[in-house]
C-alpha cells in the first residue's frame, strides 16, 4: 500500500548575511586590564549592543543572527569581565560603574557613534547607566528586567541577608535557593552559572546592584531617558509595583508570556519579536529627527 505524501509545512529561512565571529579585544579601564570575548555579526544597519545578565553570556543572544528581523543587522554581545569566556585582573573592581565605562569603551573602539542597547538584569542596569550618562549615543534601549527598584534585588541582595564566609560557599548555597525557586527557567538558569561565573566576582558586583537599586534613583533616571525605551518583563513578574507608575509616564511595557526573569530561556520568540519592536521604533524616531 502506498502512502500519500505528507504535507510539509513551509519554515521561514534563516536570516541571510555574515555569520557571527569571536573576537577578542583586550582593555585597560582605571588601570584593571580585562580581555573580552565578543561575538560579532556585521552588518549594514545601526548596530545593536547586547549586555547579558549576572551569571549570564553573550550567547545569550546569539540567535539574533538568524531571526530574519535582525537581518543585515550589525550585533553585538560581549561575555562582561569576570563572566563566561572574558577575564579580569582584579575581580574585585567588578561594579556596575566600572562594567559601564568597559561597555563604553568597547563601542568607542569599534567606532559606533550611536546604537541600540539591550540590556538584561545587570545588563540592564549596566545599560541604564550608559544611557543616562550619555543619551546621544543611545539609538534605544530595550531594558529586561534590569534594577529599577530595591525589589529587584532578590537575587543580589542574598549577599547581604544570606552571606558565607567563603565566597564558593556563598555561590553553592545561592544556586540551591535559586535553583528550588518555583519560577520559569531557574533551575535551567542555576544548572549553568557556575560554568560562566567566577566565583570571586560575585561579591563585589551584587554588593554593587543592592547599593544603586537602594539609593540610585534607578527609576527616575529610566523615565527620564530622552531616548525611545521599554521595559521588558515576564508575565510571571507582572506584580512589580513600579509598572503603573512607568505605563503612567509613557514607558512602553512589553510582557513576555510564559516567562519570568529570563525570557530569553523560557520564551525566546516572544523576546526577540519585542526586542525588534523597539529597535524598529528607535530607527523611525532618529530619522524623524533628521
Amino acid at each position: 500500500m502506498t502512502r500519500a505524501p505528507r504535507e510539509i509545512e513551509s519554515v521561514p529561512s534563516p536570516a541571510r548575511g555574515k555569520p557571527l565571529t569571536r573576537r577578542v579585544v583586550d582593555l585597560t579601564v582605571h588601570g584593571v586590564r580585562s580581555r573580552i570575548a565578543m561575538l560579532v555579526r556585521d552588518g549594514t544597519r545601526a548596530p545593536v549592543v547586547f549586555l547579558h545578565g549576572f551569571g549570564s553570556t553573550k550567547e545569550d543572544y546569539a540567535d539574533l543572527a538568524l531571526h530574519p528581523a535582525f537581518e543585515d543587522r550589525l550585533l553585538v554581545a560581549f561575555d562582561m569581565p569576570g563572566f563566561g569566556d572574558s577575564e579580569c585582573s582584579v575581580p574585585a573592581v567588578l561594579t556596575i560603574p566600572f562594567l559601564r565605562e568597559v561597555v563604553s569603551r568597547i563601542i568607542t573602539q569599534g567606532g559606533w557613534k550611536r546604537v541600540h542597547v539591550v540590556g538584561h538584569s545587570m545588563g540592564g542596569l549596566t545599560a541604564l547607566l550608559l544611557a543616562h550618562d550619555a543619551p546621544q549615543r543611545v539609538l534605544s534601549f530595550s531594558n529586561i528586567e534590569g534594577n529599577l527598584a530595591p525589589e529587584d534585588c532578590f537575587f543580589s541582595r542574598q549577599i547581604l541577608t544570606a552571606p558565607e564566609d567563603r565566597p564558593d560557599a556563598f555561590l553553592t548555597a545561592f544556586l540551591d535557593r535559586v535553583w528550588g525557586t518555583p519560577a520559569y527557567s531557574h533551575a535551567l538558569y542555576a544548572a549553568g552559572v557556575r560554568s560562566k561565573v567566577r566565583v570571586d566576582a560575585v561579591a563585589p558586583v551584587f554588593r554593587s546592584i543592592v547599593a544603586l537599586a537602594d539609593r540610585g534613583d534607578l527609576l527616575d533616571r529610566f523615565v527620564r531617558l530622552p531616548i525611545p525605551k521599554a521595559f521588558v518583563y515576564g508575565a510571571q513578574n507582572a506584580s512589580l509595583s513600579y509598572l503603573p507608575a512607568l505605563r503612567d509616564q509613557g514607558v512602553p511595557l512589553e510582557e513576555i508570556p510564559h516567562s519570568g526573569h529570563f525570557p530569553m530561556y523560557a520564551n525566546p520568540p516572544a523576546l526577540w519579536a519585542c526586542l525588534g519592536k523597539t529597535i524598529a521604533r528607535g530607527e523611525e524616531e532618529r530619522h524623524a529627527d533628521t
